[in-house]
């Protein structure tokens, strides 16, 4: 009496926003100790009937409702199953949707964060796709959306890999994988927006220089990461593309290694294991290239690499000026050997250096692509001598030549270049960039 007036009507609703929901009235019912005067009794009967109406409609409308919902939604279930069927991939969308990490998102959402893709969205074009910046409104916070190209058997392979690896992974070194979708047979992933871009384009591009001090963290960042992938992860992952383009950096200029589409899962206990041959000419480890098995050391070696690009700012993949037809690896090493080590430093550093640590990273870098691989030390030991907390290694002053014959090598999988039909193969100076071949076919990829 002191809350309700004296004619109340009452009835239930209930809602759960986008989602479907089965609610059910199991039963209801409605006491009071108030005493009821006779001339009141036929409006009592009314309001009874009134709240009887207003309950059964009230509930037939809400059951109409959740009716409605179910359908739809049991309706974009099947048609999600039917399109992952026919994709292939309907084995891991139970794996992924029971996980905690990331979410799936509807390819509407990614039309409308991406504003449909647009070009002056567009961050880069890769050899399976491109990525797009994008924003999701609900979160207030920027992504980066790969889109991975449409009927691509291999893009596909790549995606499936991608989600199935990094969704597991949690290391401050790696892009944080936000979400994913394969819906009307598009594959995209969703990760964090990186502020700063690739290595490459710092290193390479028009972009102001990278101070010294950036450029030692950088590297420092990319060890950490190939630690935890290698050594502290329930199983070793092998990344099999480490190269400065897949070299991520945030707001803060901290390493974010990223394109995880080419990497394999291993037992720690197993050695390298033979797989389809796969990454970027002048990041290739000679013995893999030969071999077509991917390790821990041929990781290493495409971290030397990038350990020589962030010194010297020159590109893997381009011969050096100065000689021709000689790679990276081989110059400096000669720069080494002559005890002119100073000459291979980025020029659009000045002076502006630490002597010890730059002269520090160069060794490594010449010593984690050493061609024998039994020669290189493991990243753990590498970042251990990056801290000073190991000597640095004296490396034999000429480059040595290791030959490997008589090895037939699957295809190569690459944005840039396949190798095939390998029989006999020299790897000249230890670098795969320059392959003398017997019998065999070179084919450029556009």
């Amino acid at each position: 009496m002191r809350v309700l007036p004296e004619q109340v009507t009452i009835g239930f609703s209930a809602a759960t926003g986008q989602n479907g929901e089965r609610h059910t009235l199991q039963s209801w019912e409605f006491s009071s100790s108030l005493d009821i005067n006779r001339k009141h009794g036929n409006e009592s009967k009314k309001n009874k009937i009134i709240v009887g109406v207003s309950v059964s409609a009230g509930g037939l409308l809400i059951a109409g409702v959740i009716l409605a919902l179910l359908i739809s939604r049991g309706r974009k279930r099947i048609r999600t199953r039917r399109e992952a069927e026919a994709t292939g991939i309907a084995s891991i969308n139970e794996d992924l949707e029971r996980g905690a990490g990331p979410r799936r998102f509807s390819y509407e959402e990614l039309v409308s964060a991406t504003n449909n893709f647009s070009e002056d969205r567009k961050l880069g074009q890769g050899g399976f796709g491109a990525v797009y910046k994008g924003y999701l409104n609900d979160k207030d916070m920027a992504i980066a959306v790969k889109k991975f190209s449409r009927g691509s058997k291999q893009g596909k392979k790549e995606y499936i890999t991608e989600v199935k690896t990094i969704s597991q992974l949690r290391h401050r070194n790696l892009v944080q994988l936000i979400g994913w979708c394969h819906d009307r047979s598009e594959f995209l992933l969703v990760y964090e927006f990186m502020p700063n871009g690739s290595l490459d384009y710092h290193l390479f591009g028009k972009s102001r220089p990278l101070a010294w001090a950036v450029r030692y963290k950088i590297s420092l960042g990319l060890a950490s990461a190939l630690l935890y992938l290698h050594e502290e992860w329930e199983q070793c992952v092998v990344h099999r593309d480490v190269k400065s383009s897949n070299v991520m950096l945030d707001s803060c200029f901290n390493v974010k290694l990223g394109d995880f589409g080419l990497a394999r899962l291993m037992d720690h206990e197993l050695g390298p294991q033979t797989t389809e041959l796969a990454g970027t000419l002048g990041y290739l480890a000679p013995e893999y290239v030969c071999t077509g098995r991917a390790s821990k050391d041929s990781d290493v070696y495409s971290f030397g690499v990038v350990a020589l690009e962030i010194a010297s700012g020159r590109k893997a993949a381009d011969s050096i000026q100065q000689k021709s037809g000689v790679s990276l690896v081989e110059w400096i090493w000669d720069l080494y050997g002559c005890g002119e080590l100073q000459m291979g430093i980025d020029k659009k550093l000045l002076t502006e250096y630490n002597e010890k640590e730059i002269e520090c990273l160069m060794i490594v870098g010449l010593w984690c692509a050493h061609p024998d691989c039994k020669a290189r030390p493991s990243i753990r030991q590498a970042i251990q001598v990056l801290n000073f907390e190991a000597a640095i290694p004296n490396l034999p002053p000429k480059m040595p030549v290791p030959m490997y014959c008589s090895v037939t090598s699957p295809a190569v999988t690459s944005t840039e270049a396949s190798i095939t039909k390998i029989k006999k193969i020299q790897i000249v100076n230890g670098n795969s960039n320059f392959i003398s071949l017997k019998k065999s076919k070179l084919i450029q990829k556009v």
